[in-house]
């Protein structure tokens, strides 16, 4: 697989607090890859370490396969667009002029794309209006039109929709796959509105105590997301067997238990076991939301 984004054993202490150890992360390229972690988890420091604002005290990372050792990596993050923590805008000046100044800052030659960078976050119709006087959501979507300048292929969002409306939170959203799906772009997100990012996001990273404790897939987390019935039965082989005859979709989680995938009427499924030897001794509707699977791991992880 290959990565855009790979750390290996990073680490940076400030002073005696460590604000990161022994992180490992790995972004596929193409991926919407949702960082999760509570306030101090070290997000914004890994984020601060990715885009060059600070460096590391130990371990290592590459960008599109180039080392942050390597000299080269001055012209792997050029190809990285970041908004951390809120947009850097000039509320004086227009959405255009805001552009125009990213454009001197990179060194971009002329205004190539501008138009339709503007048009693309719905902010071309603006005219003379100043960043002052634009909503937050309008903010956010030029900070991220600001972010695109130079083409990047891997955009880092610190808490994007912190204090949007549904409305600004709905046109981030659609935004983000657009890019994603339209433009190949890689996305690394920082976010607490986990119900939000897992609409959006391929793969996730939970992040505690200053390192990744797990990494998945959207897929393998739907897994787990996915809404079941879990039985406790005498007899796995004979529930087995029944549920094979009458083609519902199961899972053999151990020797008592069994989740089924799909709305079952229990008392005729307890009858049915019954004439087959097999009691049900317990069930229980399974599923959970991504927050809930984010509390429960990391509740875990502390107590290892």
């Amino acid at each position: 697989m290959e990565y855009i984004l790979e750390t290996k054993n990073l680490e940076k202490k400030y002073k005696k607090f460590k604000a990161i150890s022994n992180l490992n992360m790995h972004i596929p390229k193409g991926a919407i890859y949702g960082l999760i972690g509570k306030n101090g988890a070290g997000k914004t420091t890994l984020i601060r370490l990715i885009c060059g604002l600070q460096k590391p005290t130990a371990g290592t990372y590459s960008i599109y396969g180039i080392s942050n050792e390597n000299k080269k990596i001055i012209d792997a993050r050029k190809r990285i667009g970041a908004i951390i923590e809120t947009p850097s805008l000039c509320l004086d000046m227009t959405a255009e002029d805001n552009l125009k100044e990213q454009y001197k800052v990179i060194g971009l030659p002329n205004y190539d794309d501008l138009s339709t960078l503007l048009k693309l976050v719905r902010l071309d119709e603006t005219g003379k209006k100043t960043a002052k006087h634009f909503s937050l959501g309008m903010k956010q979507r030029l900070g991220l039109a600001i972010a695109l300048v130079g083409n990047p292929d891997f955009l880092i969002l610190d808490e994007p929709i912190n204090g949007l409306d549904p409305e600004g939170i709905i046109e981030l959203r659609e935004l983000i796959l657009k890019l994603n799906k339209e433009r190949g772009i890689t996305f690394l997100i920082s976010s607490h509105y986990l119900d939000e990012l897992s609409k959006i996001a391929t793969c996730y990273g939970f992040i505690n105590n200053c390192k990744i404790v797990k990494e998945i897939s959207s897929e393998e987390l739907e897994q787990d997301f996915r809404k079941r019935i879990q039985l406790n039965v005498s007899n796995v082989k004979e529930c087995v067997k029944y549920l094979e005859e009458i083609n519902m979709p199961y899972k053999v989680i151990s020797n008592e238990t069994i989740d089924i995938y799909e709305k079952i009427n229990v008392s005729e499924l307890v009858i049915a076991l019954s004439k087959r030897d097999c009691t049900v001794n317990e069930f229980s509707e399974k599923g959970e939301s991504l927050e809930n699977y984010y509390l429960n791991l990391i509740g875990g992880a502390e107590n290892d």
